[in-house]
């Protein structure tokens, strides 16, 4: 008998938790591991349809005739500061997408900070400075927040949590059991750049870089496309266990396939070369300012077009398309004909970098 079972929608379930069962790094990962883990500890205790929907964020009902998108993350990036960012602009813009990707205007966060003894001041005023930073440009208010602080030694010196609340859009239908046979899979960019650059800034990689985190608020770029057609079913930012994972979980959601061009997918030649050197797949790095939108094939090139007008998407491109065969399953075609299986994220291969 295997570790996991399979649904009837092809979702990844696990079997109970055992009892001297442990948690892991690769708990954390992104990928299967995680999965497993949110199926045994957390799904059969909080069961509800928004939750079990699988997205990054719920999308819920509300007397305000408008539905309303909500989500929760939790950030303990290491080092704090990283080409590119930091740990504030990433709570801040990683909450902001989350919410975005059902279609959603976010409107608010709060924050919750988790100060290890001995962290600078000044350090700390950074970091929420940055967090103002990023706010202002997706254009949202941090409401609300908590402080508290635990003892030297029991945290990388700062952990932040966030919420965040938006408004669905009228008309709009997006999430990730949305997928339809023939529809396009975009992408926003480059995929990579914020795995690499965090391995980077804790020199890790043993040769310079110039790679810089991607890491951006993704919500305006997504109004540019909803304005463009309504025909978009499915976005998802591809951060933990990076692209290839957040497509094996929509085409599980979705119970659909999906068909990859290899060469059709953008790496930095540094990105490339770090994976190379350090046995890495780019297909699994973390991403923090990408996005994926799965849409119908009727407006792909009309949605590329309007993306490709706006500062976080002008590098956007199709990669691919949704099949019928084989459901639940991503395929690669290289660029000598072949064609392999893109699996989810078996456990952990980047740690600690969203």
């Amino acid at each position: 008998m295997t570790d996991e079972t399979i649904n009837i929608e092809g979702a990844v379930c696990a079997p109970p938790l055992t009892h001297n069962e442990q948690i892991v790094m690769g708990h954390g990962a992104g990928g299967r591991m995680s999965h497993q883990l949110i199926q045994k500890a957390f799904m059969s205790a909080f069961d509800n349809p928004a939750l079990r929907a699988g997205d990054d964020a719920a999308q819920l009902e509300s007397n305000l005739h408008a539905k309303l998108s909500i989500s929760t993350d939790a950030h303990v990036v290491f080092p704090l500061f990283f080409p590119g960012g930091d740990i504030g602009k990433l709570a801040v813009c990683g909450t902001v997408n989350d919410v975005a990707m059902l279609g959603a205007k976010p409107l608010y966060l709060t924050a919750g900070f988790i100060l290890e003894e001995g962290l600078s001041m000044e350090t700390l005023k950074q970091v929420v400075a940055s967090m103002k930073s990023a706010a202002d440009e997706a254009g949202v208010q941090i409401v609300a927040g908590d402080t508290k602080v635990v003892q030297k030694g029991r945290a990388d010196g700062l952990y932040i949590t966030t919420a965040g609340v938006g408004v669905v859009r009228d008309g709009v239908n997006i999430g990730g059991a949305q997928a339809k046979v023939g529809d396009a899979v975009i992408l926003s960019g480059s995929i990579g750049d914020h795995g690499i650059a965090v391995l980077g800034a804790r020199g890790e990689l043993g040769f310079e870089s110039t790679i810089q985190s991607d890491v951006a608020p993704l919500n305006h770029l997504i109004e540019t496309m909803l304005d463009a057609s309504k025909n978009v079913h499915v976005l998802r930012d591809p951060t933990r266990g990076g692209l290839a994972t957040t497509l094996n979980e929509i085409a599980n959601q979705s119970n659909v396939g999906i068909l990859l061009q290899e060469d059709e997918i953008p790496v930095h030649p540094e990105v490339n070369a770090a994976c190379e050197m350090l046995g890495f797949d780019p297909l699994y790095v973390a991403n923090e300012g990408k996005l994926v939108a799965i849409v119908a094939k009727e407006d792909a090139d009309k949605i590329l077009a309007a993306m490709k007008q706006t500062r976080y998407g002008e590098d956007s491109v199709i990669i691919g398309e949704v099949t019928a065969e084989p459901r639940g399953r991503v395929l690669l075609k290289t660029p000598l004909g072949s064609t392999r299986v893109v699996d989810m994220l078996a456990g952990e291969m980047l740690p600690r970098i969203c």
